[in-house]
């Protein structure tokens, strides 16, 4: 009995030709173009050593910042064993609606050579403003959450934080 088997007139030689051809358009960017690369805030800007109080005055300029804390829920340890790795969550309490919802949330710790730890952008289809991070803090701190609302209203919520064992060197 004789079967006939669907052949493939893929050759090994034209398989690694069209392997290169792909590898050479993913290296050359033409496969896939990133979208905008932009900086947050004048980061070209920052010295080795940053104060808060010049941080807060980059990111917002002389926008008042209001008490969050009824509406900020910042949950991290108020003792950190290991300043290397601090979890932080921050959730903020908004309908998250186009027309009400958390634009930024911006994580800060004050007694870091760079205090601003991240930032966060956020959308109404996120359905939640919630974020979660691990910091790494050189030394007991206080660590702020700033929440920057879609009206350009600024929230904060801060909490101080022990730390036993250093994590910036330095």
């Amino acid at each position: 009995m004789k079967t006939t088997a669907s052949t493939s007139h893929l050759t090994r030689r034209a398989l690694l030709r069209a392997l290169a051809v792909v590898g050479v358009a993913g290296a050359s960017g033409t496969l896939l173009r990133p979208g905008d690369v932009r900086a947050q805030g004048n980061l070209g800007a920052l010295q080795p050593e940053e104060k808060v109080d010049a941080t807060m005055k980059r990111l917002f300029g002389s926008r008042p910042i209001k008490d969050g804390s009824s509406v900020i829920k910042l949950d991290m340890p108020l003792i950190a064993e290991n300043g290397a790795v601090v979890p932080v969550t921050v959730e903020v309490q908004s309908p998250m609606t186009p027309a009400n919802h958390v634009k930024h949330i911006y994580i800060i710790s004050d007694k870091n050579r760079r205090p601003m730890n991240a930032k966060f952008t956020l959308t109404p289809a996120m359905g939640a403003a919630l974020v979660g991070a691990n910091l790494r803090l050189g030394e007991s701190t206080d660590v702020r959450a700033v929440a920057e609302l879609n009206d350009g209203t600024l929230l904060m919520a801060k909490r101080e934080v022990k730390v036993t064992v250093g994590g910036c060197g330095g």
